[in-house]
């Protein structure tokens, strides 16, 4: 399966231990994060995707990571939960892209996660409600993040033009709650530090 042709778009919800917004996203790794290390979950949600001749559209996934520090000095450990509804070629592609090995914008994740705790299947459901992302993985993961309004109180604040690696353009949030118990972890981030993001990645 290497050296295939991969996309996906859709969108991602993401929640983590900082106290205040993530500072990786504007430094880019060169600023630690707030708690001096990080804990997070993200949620991914592709409405349309690819990896060579295999469909991806319409799965949903799961992400846990845990950084010791600098996001940028590597040394992560990361989980991966993948739909059940995906086939078993499938999750032979979203395990490839998820560690960086096929390339493209997932690249950096096979030379900064150290350890990798594997892979899982299980129902995964990514709902919108009014503006609050509602991302579970029953019995592992319960979230709901809604982003934080601006000046404009119709409006989300967004954080544009950024050279993060997840996407240029990101929606300012909060988690109302998140809750992670996975991997011999046991999280629990309300009222913290979260971001949503377009998804919108490719390789390799």
């Amino acid at each position: 399966m290497a050296d295939q042709s991969w996309a996906m778009k859709g969108e991602l919800v993401l929640s983590c231990n900082c106290t205040v917004f993530c500072p990786c996203v504007l430094s880019l790794g060169s600023h630690p994060p707030t708690e001096g290390y990080c804990q997070t979950w993200a949620g991914f949600r592709i409405d349309a995707g690819y990896f060579g001749e295999v469909d991806l559209s319409g799965l949903n996934l799961g992400l846990v990571m845990e950084i010791p520090g600098y996001m940028s000095r590597g040394n992560w450990t990361a989980g991966l939960f993948i739909d059940k509804r995906a086939s078993v070629y499938a999750v032979k592609a979203l395990t490839r892209i998820f560690t960086g090995k096929a390339g493209g914008t997932t690249s950096l994740l096979s030379i900064l996660v150290g350890k990798f705790l594997g892979v899982e299947q299980a129902p995964i459901t990514y709902e919108t409600r009014d503006r609050t992302r509602i991302f579970q993985i029953p019995k592992i993961i319960d979230g709901a993040v809604t982003p934080i309004s601006g000046k404009d109180r119709d409006k989300d604040t967004v954080i544009s033009n950024s050279e993060y690696w997840i996407a240029p353009e990101i929606i300012v949030a909060r988690s109302d709650k998140s809750k992670m118990r996975a991997f011999g972890r046991n999280w629990n981030f309300a009222g913290r530090s979260a971001e949503i993001c377009k998804l919108d990645w490719r390789g390799p």
